[in-house]
């Protein structure tokens, strides 16, 4: 088994360190400044950034079944939250990092999930 952190493993925590950064520093603006307006897609920034935080510690450290959980919440979050930014724009009134498939964050939201789930099939084949 090769280190996750290790090879593409560095770029992909390097991307989940970036998104980590962004997405923190969204949520703690909209929690401070705006969270009553829209308060869901608010608190789905919020996860999103906790999700990242976690997902890049756990590449970064080889912590794969932690890995392996936050990049499936990612995925899961970031196809739910998608659909439904479309099937019910009321819903969201505004953005969040992972509306309209992170189209915000130039859908890095939407591929990061699926290359991080790959990389750790890869690392954990060999």
């Amino acid at each position: 088994m090769r280190e996750t952190g290790r090879g593409f493993g560095r770029v992909l925590v390097f991307v989940y360190g970036v998104l980590a950064f962004a997405a923190s520093g969204r949520a703690t603006f909209e929690l401070t400044t705006k969270f009553s307006e829209a308060p869901v897609p608010y608190a789905l920034s919020i996860l999103a950034a906790v999700v990242y935080v976690i997902a890049t510690w756990a590449l970064a450290t080889n912590r794969r079944r932690i890995a392996l959980v936050t990049v499936g919440i990612e995925l899961v979050g970031v196809l739910a939250v998608g659909f439904t930014s479309l099937l019910a724009t009321d819903k969201f009134p505004e953005a969040s990092v992972w509306s309209d498939f992170g189209i915000g964050y130039g859908c890095v939201p939407l591929v990061l999930p699926f290359a991080g789930l790959w990389w750790l099939w890869r690392t954990h084949q060999r």
